[in-house]
């Protein structure tokens, strides 16, 4: 694979390609061709992880002088979720661009949130190691503006559904809510998920949504809904 259609997109170029080589490959893809698992993006991810936090709470924190400690913890928390972080790679197409073995590839690997969101966090840090913090740290912050620019016009982002069922059901002395996968239905380019939510094994909700965070927060409004109800 080579990395030499990336680096245009990500307005850089690379003194060691070899680098953003790394931050591409799964480790399922080590699994089947051969090779140490450190050779994987999971360092890496590690790394680029520590970096967008302390960019992103660098940034809040120039910005809103007047928020508290738990303010600025929520936010950051939104801003670098892995939903966030993997709507960033889609649009960097990075998915294009993984190294992904077959078993993974068929279960639909290249689109799926956590392995984008790992792959996004892995760049940056790759762009840190072949570069420098600052290098890494603008290229984070000019990825990330739609998703700052929003933040900055809403403010404090709303109560996550899936965090409020948890807190409601964990209050009821029951265990965490459980989410499964029911269904995948059209075309690659367009998916849509259906999910169920289930405690102590009772569904208690279902949504869908075009990528599986959307489908589990759909699934967790719809069982507050039921719950509150009742």
């Amino acid at each position: 694979m080579t990395t030499e259609r990336l680096e245009p997109a990500l307005g850089l170029k690379f003194r060691d390609p070899k680098l953003l080589r790394q931050a591409l490959v799964h480790r399922s893809f080590l699994n089947e061709q051969g090779g140490p698992p450190t050779d994987s993006y999971e360092r890496l991810e590690y790394l680029g992880d520590a970096v967008i936090e302390l960019t992103v709470s660098t940034e809040l924190f120039r910005r809103f002088p007047t928020l508290s400690e738990g303010e600025l913890t929520k936010s950051r928390a939104a801003l670098v979720c892995g939903e966030s972080l993997a709507r960033i790679a889609r649009r960097l197409e990075l998915g294009e661009f993984l190294l992904l073995g077959k078993g993974e590839e068929a279960t639909g690997g290249r689109r799926r949130d956590s392995i984008l969101a790992a792959a996004f966090e892995s760049v940056v840090a790759a762009i840190y190691l072949d570069q420098d913090f600052d290098h890494a740290s603008r290229f984070v912050l000019q990825v990330m503006e739609p998703e700052l620019e929003e933040f900055f016009r809403q403010g404090l982002p709303p109560e996550n559904p899936k965090s409020q069922l948890q807190e409601y059901v964990q209050a009821l002395g029951r265990p965490a809510p459980r989410y499964r996968l029911l269904s995948t239905e059209g075309p690659d380019h367009q998916p849509v998920f259906t999910v169920e939510v289930t405690v102590e094994d009772e569904a208690v909700g279902e949504g869908r949504g075009g990528n599986l965070a959307d489908a589990e927060r759909s699934a967790a409004e719809d069982a507050l809904g039921r719950l509150l109800s009742n």
